[in-house]
């Protein structure tokens, strides 16, 4: 059993994101370790990108401070590495836009990444119908699909059967950032995506209290937390202990 299977055998899972390089790339490392010692079952680490259109004003500034400090695709992958010698066993997916990895060499990068110890990736802005040139080379590790309210039902049936690992269910439309209530018709929309897949269903975007969370978590297998996370702990004078707080808070209220 791969450790993304693995971390669902007790649903539902908390899943923060988390960028590297943000505050600044020691911090992050010492974040995201925080983060998945003290409840955090499944993390997004993030790759920074100029142009991260799916995401809202919170990640995007994050993002622009880690690259302003220098973070590089080569300098995360070192990362992930070194979060796997410090003793983090749970699993590790790599979000990220497709413009630096195709930068940096598609074959190069999932074999750095594998070496590292990352257990799949998720990559917003390649549509599976251009993603076989990535799925080729990757073996074992899933790329990790995303679908959304206005994902038109054909299309959500042929993604959903060829889903591995878990499906990314985007709650709401628009760009990622907290909002004030779990969106209307979360439930139907978790309904209609199983009907096509057995994997999990995690649902993000919007997601921004315990509270949020424990109402997404009685529908879904795994609530994603981004935003409120990358705000939380980008706005305290101590990060790391902000970070193993927060975690103990999203995993208490999804017991």
């Amino acid at each position: 059993m791969n450790r993304i299977d693995n971390a669902f055998k007790n649903k539902p899972i908390f899943m923060p994101y988390f960028p590297l390089g943000y505050p600044d790339l020691e911090t992050s490392i010492d974040v995201i370790e925080a983060l998945g010692k003290n409840g955090a079952d499944l993390i997004e680490v993030g790759l920074s990108f100029s142009d991260p259109l799916a995401d809202g004003p919170v990640i995007q500034k994050a993002t622009q401070t880690a690259l302003e400090k220098g973070i590089t695709v080569s300098k995360s992958l070192e990362a992930v590495a070194g979060l796997r010698k410090r003793g983090l066993t749970i699993p590790l997916v790599l979000m990220g836009y497709y413009n630096p990895v195709l930068a940096f060499g598609l074959e190069k990068y999932v074999a750095a990444a594998q070496k590292a110890g990352a257990d799949g990736f998720i990559i917003p802005d390649l549509p599976p119908e251009e993603a076989g040139e990535l799925e080729a080379l990757l073996g074992d590790l899933p790329l990790i699909r995303m679908l959304a309210p206005t994902t038109p039902s054909d299309r959500m049936e042929r993604v959903a059967r060829a889903a591995q690992g878990f499906i990314y269910l985007v709650s709401v439309t628009g760009v990622t950032g907290a909002r004030q209530a779990v969106a209307d018709g979360l439930g139907e929309l978790i309904a209609r995506v199983r009907e096509h897949t057995s994997v999990p269903v995690c649902v993000g975007f919007g997601i921004s209290t315990p509270e949020q969370a424990k109402a997404v978590g009685a529908q879904a297998d795994g609530v994603i937390v981004g935003s409120a996370c990358v705000r939380a702990i980008g706005e305290s004078d101590r990060p790391v202990e902000t970070a193993r707080q927060f975690a103990r808070d999203y995993k208490e209220a999804l017991a």
